[in-house]
């Protein structure tokens, strides 16, 4: 497949954003400034980037309690990422979702969801409306290998194999289901292997790659686009920072296994190899790094500057 320069630099763009997002909501958060738990999405940016790269605003994602860097991929605006972070009246979702159930209908994106698996579900009807409607659009499950073991999600594959729905099933194998790494908590090395139960096809892909992954996902939108039904992709990656929080590691794992990780970082793997292509030079790779400080620090300062929600709306929005 050859991928147009400008799709490469939106990839690289995306996942700089990603990165640079996550890391000031980092600061945030150990500051006291961000309420409640705060899930990064730190190392895992190729994910989000590739697979998002190939959909449409109209094209609809399901997320996780990791799910900013969804978010950002999708189109998501820093200012009201932040504001919702900050539980402010501006935020997406007006200071009522927060970090965990943070959404955009305007652009697909139909939450993060704190429930473990929570997402497939509405991924399912959410392709089963791109279906009814016949425009060609799909949707996208992201998920973790720890949900990978969830009844919601296995009821959700049937269903999309049995209607031949256009859904992707895209795991994010970072290895850890919170602190329980996967040989512990399922036999298969490879979840990719569980869409044969369900006759669809099963794709392993190197997460820390956003070309294989945008490759593989292309692959898979099309052939979901085109009537071909559910796909299982799964992209193994890695999160740097602990569970939740900022800590870099913890008890469950070594300071050795995370710099083998870091030594094959997204961003700066997708950075050289651009440079080697010819796509981007040194001053075109600060120019993107440039524009997007300025941007998370104009959205920052939106959020600070943004009110906190009235006590009167408390029950607004509220469907049970």
């Amino acid at each position: 497949m050859t991928i147009p320069p400008d799709k490469l630099i939106e990839l690289y763009e995306k996942m700089v954003a990603i990165r640079l997002f996550e890391e000031t909501a980092g600061r945030l958060s150990t500051q006291g400034r961000i309420p409640g738990a705060l899930h990064l999405y730190v190392g895992e940016e190729a994910v989000a980037a590739g697979v998002c790269a190939c959909l449409n605003v109209d094209d609809y994602i399901t997320s996780t309690h990791r799910g900013h860097g969804h978010l950002v991929a999708k189109g998501g605006d820093f200012g009201l990422m932040f504001a919702e972070l900050f539980g402010k009246a501006t935020g997406y979702c007006k200071g009522k979702g927060g970090s965990m159930h943070i959404a955009s209908l305007d652009l697909g994106m139909l939450g993060a969801n704190g429930i473990v698996g929570g997402g497939a579900p509405i991924a399912v009807g959410a392709a089963w409306t791109c279906k009814q409607r016949g425009r060609g659009q799909v949707a996208v499950c992201f998920f973790g290998d720890g949900a990978s073991n969830e009844g919601s999600l296995h009821e959700a594959m049937n269903m999309a194999a049995l209607y031949r729905l256009p859904v992707i099933f895209c795991c994010e194998n970072n290895l850890y289901g919170e602190y329980t790494p996967q040989h512990k908590h399922q036999t298969v090395a490879d979840v990719a292997d569980r869409a044969a139960a369900y006759n669809f096809p099963g794709v392993v892909v190197d997460g820390m790659d956003a070309i294989a992954v945008y490759e593989a996902a292309s692959e898979a939108i099309g052939r979901a686009r085109a009537g071909g039904g559910p796909t299982l992709l799964e992209c193994k990656t890695y999160r740097y920072y602990d569970h939740v929080g900022v800590r870099p590691t913890a008890t469950y794992r070594t300071d050795e296994e995370v710099e083998r990780w870091k030594a094959r970082d997204p961003i700066a793997m997708l950075g050289a190899r651009l440079l080697e292509m010819g796509v981007l030079d040194e001053t075109g790779r600060q120019a993107i790094h440039d524009r997007i400080e300025a941007k998370i620090a104009e959205g920052l300062k939106f959020a600070e500057e943004s009110p906190l929600p009235d006590p009167a709306d408390v029950l607004a929005d509220v469907y049970a």
